[in-house]
């Protein structure tokens, strides 16, 4: 099984983000970079909570992997996201890699009972978060009523709010939360996949007075059978609850998970074993389809198209993603994706669609690379932007500012087009890692047509103005 950031082979990156540099005000609309002093494994959006004239406030998840020296961390972190056609050029590069962005600021700190492997937010509250560690456990945290704690060396760990359990061994990636009812999916060493709800445990102000609330009022909202007078300091302390159901198909660890975001009773899992398998929790604890041979290699991660969703992503260590139909799926034999795209030099380990518009994803890799696809393009003669001999069929935009392997990245779904990537850094710097918020330029997925028409009104206008000298 692979150890995402926790090591891996070093790849040649310099010259890409030498090249990248030179064309960011070219290509960005907006860019921060916000250097780390410790590593992160996993970065997503929270809630927006604040909007104003020129910039929005919103909530940033993120954990802080140490050397053992402090407590290991999840992050909760208040950003300023500029918004569109706001950042002058300038600005954009004038970044510094070694700098800490004046935009991202901690809010909170959570110290967790290991490392901070893996984090998911529950889109039915915006208050509750589930996270994976080394261990075969998911903690789930109301991260508005937790203190606030100091990571100093021989803290108490701060105690989880709920405890989901039912793996047999150590599951440390594969997290998933329903986006249609409050279940969790997790996967594991155990090579089971198991399913979780967590409705009887939310209280009514989850849905009576959530969105009303502002972050950080109020006490927690998950439902606790623990004496609040025992401190929180102890993970053992902490309320559990098993399993809904326990699924058996895969032959090695399972890798990622992803529920059909219309179903909390229709799921996915990819693994070591090289499979994808589809599950219905209607229909038992075994695979409704599993196909045997999805990649050439490991499976690492996956996602399900939120707007169209007979489209499943793939992505592998052989370096590929692919892209496949649920209606041509069948048990057994090699996967026939509907088309794979490769471009990346390194093992892929995050795939994403992007929710403004059902036919673009993202995909992240070992070679430090954040690629953007469009698989509308893939057999078109015309694609957007330059075209090479080399050019991968799809792939419209390389986010290349991150120098070692881009863990994970997060669409903001409350902010068009704009994307948070995280790379651990410790094989160039010897430690720490990058935090990126950025956002493509407008004219690079808008129609063509429409931007041709903005450029040349625009050139109009210049023409029109009176000269300056």
């Amino acid at each position: 099984m692979r150890e995402r950031a926790k090591s891996g082979q070093q790849q040649p990156v310099d010259d890409s983000y030498s090249r990248w540099k030179n064309v960011v005000p070219v290509i960005y609309d907006w860019l921060a970079n916000h250097n780390l002093v410790w590593p992160s494994l996993s970065c997503r959006w929270g809630p927006q909570f604040e909007h104003g004239n020129h910039k929005n406030r919103q909530r940033l998840y993120l954990s802080e992997q140490t050397d053992g020296t402090v407590p290991n961390t999840l992050v909760i972190a208040n950003c300023e996201i500029v918004k569109p056609r706001v950042a002058a050029a300038e600005y954009i590069s004038a970044f510094n890699e070694e700098a800490r962005s004046p935009f991202v600021k901690k809010h909170k700190t959570i110290l967790h009972p290991g490392e901070v492997n893996r984090i998911r937010e529950l889109p039915q509250s915006n208050r509750i978060v589930a996270t994976h560690t080394d261990c075969p456990d998911v903690f789930i945290w109301d991260i508005e009523a937790q203190p606030n704690r100091h990571a100093v060396l021989g803290a108490a760990v701060s105690r989880p709010d709920l405890i989901l359990t039912g793996h047999q061994d150590n599951a440390e990636f594969a997290l998933a939360m329903c986006p249609a009812e409050p279940f969790v999916l997790s996967g594991g060493k155990d090579k089971s996949v198991v399913l979780w709800s967590i409705q009887d445990h939310i209280s009514t102000l989850a849905t009576d007075s959530e969105t009303t609330k502002p972050p950080g009022s109020g006490g927690s909202i998950i439902k606790s059978n623990s004496n609040p007078s025992e401190g929180n300091d102890k993970p053992a302390d902490s309320p559990s609850i098993g399993p809904r159901g326990i699924f058996h198909g895969h032959e090695d660890t399972v890798e990622d998970v992803q529920f059909c975001p219309s179903s909390a009773q229709e799921f996915c899992s990819v693994g070591d074993d090289s499979c994808l398998i589809l599950w219905d929790a209607r229909t038992g604890s075994s695979p409704v389809v599993k196909v045997e041979k999805a990649h050439n290699a490991d499976l690492h991660c996956v996602d399900w198209n939120p707007h169209d969703q007979n489209l499943i992503l793939t992505g592998s260590a052989d370096n590929s993603v692919c892209m496949f139909d649920r209606r041509n799926l069948t048990s057994g034999g090699v996967g026939s994706p509907i088309h794979k795209f490769e471009d990346h030099k390194a093992a892929v380990l995050c795939v994403q669609w992007c929710p403004d518009k059902s036919s673009v994803f993202g995909s992240s890799a070992e070679d430090g690379l954040l690629n953007i696809w469009d698989h509308q393009l893939v057999g078109k003669k015309k694609e957007s932007g330059p075209r090479t001999p080399t050019s991968a069929s799809g792939l419209f935009f390389k986010h290349a500012g991150h120098r070692d392997k881009v863990v994970d990245f997060h669409w903001n779904a409350s902010d068009p087009w704009t994307v948070v990537s995280v790379s651990d850094d410790c094989d160039v710097s010897g430690g720490g890692g990058t935090l990126q918020i950025w956002r493509m330029s407008d004219m690079i997925y808008r129609d063509e047509d429409a931007v041709l028409a903005e450029l040349r009104n625009f050139k109009s206008h210049v023409a029109e103005c009176p000269s300056w000298q």
